[in-house]
């Protein structure tokens, strides 16, 4: 049901998606941490012209890099993409490595932005749980309690899990990814949720 409504609803446009190459979505993830896609378009383009791969922002001065993130603030982000891109040039081979824990352990990569990484640009099913994906699972289970509350994140990682699609569907798990995060963003609002558009709300709890 989410594939099919991503297929016809989502978001098929967004720059990171063409090449939704490990690099591209890395940077896109850690710039929509506290940012909104509509702002991120924009700062995302010109980043990348700037830095097109993992060797030129890690060869960049520190100042180039804060340069071309003015505005987004949160500058630890653009620190850590830095420290990052250089671990990875000292340590893998210049790229992001396809490991889940290896990800969480560069500046930056917590367990949903690294399995975001792993999903988009690999097809690896892997669960992500962001704020968005929070909410959602929080409403079609019916959890309830403050998601940042770790017994509470246990519970919804759980279901975040549990959901993944199945060894068919293994190829469509980028678009599966983007759709919950779309779903959430776009219909599972946080204020005035359009629930009579959700292909799942039939079944909430």
């Amino acid at each position: 049901r989410l594939l099919s409504w991503f297929d016809q609803h989502g978001r098929h446009d967004l720059p990171w998606q063409h090449p939704r190459s490990a690099y591209r979505v890395w940077i896109s993830e850690i710039m929509l941490q506290q940012t909104q896609v509509a702002t991120v378009i924009g700062y995302f383009d010109r980043f990348i012209t700037a830095f097109p791969d993992l060797q030129s922002l890690a060869a960049a001065s520190l100042d180039q890099v804060l340069a071309h993130w003015a505005g987004l603030g949160y500058y630890s982000r653009a620190r850590n993409l830095h420290r990052a891109a250089q671990i990875c040039v000292d340590m893998h081979a210049g790229s992001l490595p396809r490991d889940l824990d290896a990800l969480r352990a560069l500046p930056g990569i917590g367990r949903s932005t690294a399995a975001a990484i792993l999903s988009q640009a690999h097809a690896e099913r892997v669960a992500i749980l962001d704020g968005n994906v929070k909410r959602v699972l929080s409403r079609h289970a019916g959890i309830e309690g403050y998601p940042g509350l770790p017994a509470v994140e246990r519970q919804l990682w759980r279901e975040a899990e549990s959901r993944l699609p199945d060894a068919a569907l293994a190829a469509r798990m980028p678009d599966y990814t983007q759709a919950l995060m779309d779903l959430g963003a776009c219909v599972c609002a946080r204020r005035q949720p359009r629930c009579t558009q959700c292909p799942i709300a039939s079944d909430c709890v």
